[in-house]
This record gives C-alpha cells, sequence and structure tokens, in this order.
C-alpha cells in the first residue's frame, strides 16, 4: 500500500482530517497521529464501514523531556480547548514518561524511550505500528503498510509479548473478521526483517 493511499483512506475519517490541520497549533514536539485512527480507517475501508467505525479514541504522541505529570496535564488541559468540540476522547501521551507509569498500570516493565517514534515501535501487532507526523505529514511505519493492507497481524518482534498480541490481535480479529492472525512461532523469522 502506498503512503498516499493509507493517507487518502485515513482521512476520509473526519476527525483524523480535523485533529491533524489542529495539532500544530499546540506546538509538541515530534507530534504523531496514531494508532487505530490511521490503521482502522483502511480495514474500514476495506469492509466498506464508514472511516470512523470502532475507533474508541484518537492518539496522540509526543516526545517532551520534561517528565513531570504536571507538563504533561499541561498539554492534556491546553488539548482541550482546542478540541473540545468535535466531542471525541483524544488521548496525549509524553512518550519520555510512559516508563514512569507502565509498570504499576500494567504490571510489566518499560523502557525508557527517546522519541514519540519510539513509542508507535512499540505497539503489539507490526502492521499497526504507524503514525503521521502532524507537521512534517510523513508517515512512520518501520514495518511498512503490506501487513495493514493485506489483513495480516503478526506480532511486533521489538515488543515479543505472546499473549498480550493474540488477545489483541483477536480483539481485531472479531471487529474485522478477514483478518488473518499469523502464528507467531512459525513467522518470528518474517517478523525481524525490518
Amino acid at each position: 500500500m502506498p503512503v498516499e493511499q493509507l493517507l487518502s483512506i485515513a482521512m476520509t475519517n473526519p476527525l483524523n482530517a480535523e485533529i491533524t490541520a489542529r495539532l500544530p497549533s499546540l506546538g509538541l514536539d515530534q507530534c504523531m497521529l496514531t494508532a487505530g485512527c490511521l490503521f482502522q480507517a483502511v480495514w474500514n475501508h476495506q469492509s466498506n464501514l464508514p472511516p470512523e467505525w470502532g475507533v474508541k479514541d484518537y492518539d496522540v504522541f509526543y516526545f517532551d523531556e520534561d517528565v513531570s505529570w504536571e507538563a504533561e496535564n499541561e498539554v492534556i488541559n491546553r488539548a482541550r480547548s482546542v478540541f473540545q468540540d468535535l466531542g471525541v476522547d483524544i488521548e496525549f501521551k509524553n512518550q519520555a514518561r510512559v516508563h514512569l507509569w507502565y509498570g504499576q498500570r500494567f504490571g510489566r516493565p518499560y523502557p525508557p524511550l527517546q522519541s514519540a517514534k519510539d513509542g508507535i515501535d512499540r505497539y503489539l501487532v507490526a502492521g499497526t505500528c504507524i503514525g503521521l507526523d502532524v507537521c512534517t505529514r510523513e508517515v512512520y511505519a518501520p514495518y511498512g503498510l503490506d501487513d495493514l493492507q493485506q489483513g495480516l497481524l503478526r506480532i511486533n518482534p521489538a515488543n515479543p509479548e505472546p499473549d498480550l498480541f493474540i488477545q489483541k490481535a483477536r480483539s481485531y480479529q472479531a471487529r474485522w473478521p478477514w483478518l488473518t492472525i499469523l502464528d507467531y512461532e512459525s513467522h518470528a523469522d518474517v517478523c525481524t526483517d525490518r
């Protein structure tokens, strides 16, 4: 799938287009719209569903070396005034501070990240590792877009958590039954190509 096609499909969701247009006004470093609002638009397109169908929230990653909760909360509060009229949940996460709370919340260690892209690199399903830099309009997809287009769900070798992967993959497959979950063990060699 060409990047232009991904963007064209993703922006048929008017919320993606509006959020992307407004995000630069916040002045966040490495600001990326990411996760389900992008890849689910593709699956919805292929399933003849509305582009926003099944999107529970819109994820925004950024990177700020001030890892205090107060700094992140300030971003959340500023964003609330920018996006409140849209009536959707937009989640802002400073990727520089995820390691500070992740272990307590999810019971697993999480390494300190060095960029917003590092956070995208940690998604459980390789083909869903996608982000859109809202300033440059560049798409970041470390594993490419072929799995997304083909509906293939394979474990992310950068975050090999088989139990969490299968749980996530099955939740996707329950909503889009045509998706194919690839067996982790038999496809581990394929997953390591980057």
